[in-house]
């Protein structure tokens, strides 16, 4: 027979089983009050940060915050203030129409012709020409000026430019700067390159704030925007992120629900 110590036993035993699984499925409690793990899980997610124990540590601390915040609001009756509930009733609104119009936008899209109209727009800022270009870099006009003197005189740019340039980036690939725009590099660089023909190397070192630059061309091309089919995911987030854009469709989504609406 189970004598009444061993009955108060399997009692202890029971409550501390059940005390374990209730911290086990509860991210923290506050005064009594569960929150969920499944809170906690959903916050860490939204952060958008690495699950880790430093950033869940954040996120529980976060949850204690907001409770301890709605328990002294229930405590101190707030809520019930007039001018209190107005507010919380006017940010309701605010996130339903939200809410409302990013379905909206989600479900009509944006018009073909905004994104064809965009698509001429930016594809009007692919002009000129861009250039396939290498350079040797270095820190005095007298090293620039010698080892111009050794490339005219049959000496590989390439290997020079591996063994000499203060270059960290192109160096190491012979000087290859790759594809570049006139517009991207600083002008004096700019100015000596577009006047080269594929395959010519600057007769004169050319100064600039970085130093002194042997500058080849290796061929140039004029500039092509990508497709229309490349750029509309691009040209869509564009055109949603801007603000009379949003006002213009805002307005178009009241007056299809006002035209539908029977309102007397």
């Amino acid at each position: 027979m189970i004598n009444k110590r061993q009955i108060l036993s399997i009692s202890l035993l029971g409550a501390a089983l059940l005390s374990a699984n209730a911290i086990a499925q509860n991210a923290v409690i506050v005064n009594g009050k569960a929150i969920p793990k499944a809170q906690l899980d959903k916050l860490v997610q939204r952060s958008g940060q690495p699950d880790n124990p430093q950033v869940r540590d954040q996120a529980r601390e976060m949850l204690v915050t907001r409770e301890l915040v709605l328990q002294e609001a229930d405590k101190r009756g707030v809520i019930q203030n007039e001018m209190v509930r107005e507010q919380l009733e006017q940010a309701r609104m605010g996130v339903l129409v939200g809410a409302v119009f990013e379905d909206y936008v989600e479900k009509e899209g944006v018009a073909e012709a905004d994104l064809k109209a965009a698509y001429e727009s930016a594809k009007a800022q692919y002009s000129g020409k861009e250039y396939h270009v290498e350079h040797i870099l270095v820190e005095k006009e007298a090293d620039a000026k010698a080892i111009t003197a050794q490339l005219k005189a049959g000496a590989n740019f390439e290997e020079i430019a591996k063994a000499k340039s203060l270059d960290p980036g192109s160096a190491k690939n012979g000087g290859d700067l790759g594809w570049v725009s006139d517009k991207a590099l600083v002008p004096e660089f700019s100015k000596a390159m577009v006047q080269l023909k594929n395959g010519q190397i600057t007769d004169k070192p050319v100064k600039s704030q970085f130093g002194w630059h042997i500058i080849k061309v290796i061929d140039s091309r004029d500039i092509q925007a990508p497709s229309f089919e490349e750029m509309k995911a691009q040209l869509k987030q564009m055109i949603i992120s801007d603000k009379n854009w949003q006002k213009a469709k805002f307005s178009e989504m009241m007056q299809k629900l006002r035209a539908k609406a029977k309102i007397q």
